[in-house]
């Protein structure tokens, strides 16, 4: 995987919109400040590919905006390594991936109807952060998928 990251999101609580940031600064062992999820013991980061919410677009025959799909970062020119342990560098910040983050029913309303099965299998991941540091829109993202 070589790639770059197009988008950031985050969300300050459960359920509320997510908003798109420039940068973020990750914590290892904690996840994005500002994220919901910042705090959480394993998901810290979740990454999807626009390429896969094209292919999503393209079935629903709708745009699928990256901000609704609640994932934090929206990477391109690659897809998304989903293997537990896979070694994942987003610039500088290392980070680790837990499983594969399944599309939940919520896309339906905040996507339109199909939006949680089109999703299905192009969701991403849910990875913890190793290393701390700062994640920018234009970063490299590269896996080391042995």
């Amino acid at each position: 995987m070589k790639a770059t990251v197009l988008s950031i999101h985050i969300a300050p609580g459960r359920r509320l919109p997510t908003r798109s940031v420039p940068q973020v600064v990750a914590e290892a062992g904690a996840g994005l400040v500002g994220d919901r999820y910042h705090g959480s013991k394993h998901r810290h980061v979740t990454v999807q590919a626009i390429e896969a919410l094209e292919a999503a677009a393209d079935e629903l025959g709708r745009p699928v905006d990256p901000g609704l799909t609640r994932r934090n970062i929206t990477v391109s020119g690659g897809s998304v390594p989903t293997k537990p342990g896979t070694r994942v560098t987003i610039g500088d910040v290392e980070l680790e991936v837990v499983r594969i983050a399944a599309p939940c029913r919520l896309l339906d309303d905040t996507l339109g109807p199909g939006a949680a099965r089109a999703l299905h299998d192009r969701g991403g991941a849910v990875l913890r952060l190793l290393g701390s540091g700062t994640i920018s829109v234009g970063d490299a993202v590269t896996a080391d998928e042995h």
